[in-house]
């Protein structure tokens, strides 16, 4: 379960980068900006959780690899994209929350914690570097956006599907691989057809 954790976590942390440093290009940053975005996106969620649930050192400073990464995929996609691309920010957005949203529950479940907490633990790992990135780019995040297609709420479905998975003692990869695939169909699903939460 190690090793697979290991993958998830390369593969969530260089799409947050990919989509991180897209975003920096949509809002006419310079690299600097767009190295930064790419950080906060793909260590954010990562970060307050690990400080939430007191695991510490975070888990990007236990693996310098990680930095490395997320340095690479942000000057690789600010520099060598010849036009921005909706798409892909979108796809590598969706790719970044499904798989750090069953991240977040499954370190918190490996400390015996609620199912509920772990759930939260998920929904905070998967949406927290975007509100960063958002803030950063000084405007209101897109999960508190009213006009915004479903973004948390996809990661709390996603998450929650795991759990229950897990509850019932479902193969670990199994269980990952689908709460995860959960979230992603999910918040594709809400972009292409608009669905968002009702107003008040």
């Amino acid at each position: 379960m190690d090793q697979i954790l290991f993958i998830l976590t390369y593969i969530a942390v260089t799409a947050s980068s990919v989509s991180g440093a897209l975003e920096a290009r949509k809002h006419q940053m310079d690299i600097v900006g767009a190295t930064t975005i790419a950080y906060v996106n793909a260590f954010g969620g990562g970060t307050l959780r690990d400080m939430m649930l007191g695991r510490t050192p975070v888990f990007w400073i236990n693996d310098p690899w990680l930095t490395v990464t997320t340095f690479v995929f942000a000057i690789i996609t600010f520099y060598r994209l010849d036009t921005f691309s909706t798409r892909l920010l979108i796809t590598a957005d969706a790719i970044g929350l499904s798989i750090f949203s069953i991240l977040g529950a499954t370190y918190a479940l490996q400390l015996n914690i609620s199912p509920i907490v772990a759930i939260l633990m998920g929904v905070v790992t998967g949406i927290f570097g975007g509100v960063l990135r958002d803030v950063l780019s000084n405007r209101i995040p897109n999960v508190f956006r009213q006009s915004t297609e479903l973004y948390a709420t996809c990661s709390f479905i996603g998450t929650s599907l795991f759990i229950v998975l897990d509850a019932f003692e479902i193969n670990a990869l199994f269980a990952s691989l689908t709460g995860a695939a959960m979230v992603f169909i999910l918040r594709l699903f809400a972009v292409g057809f608009k669905v968002t939460l009702p107003p008040p």
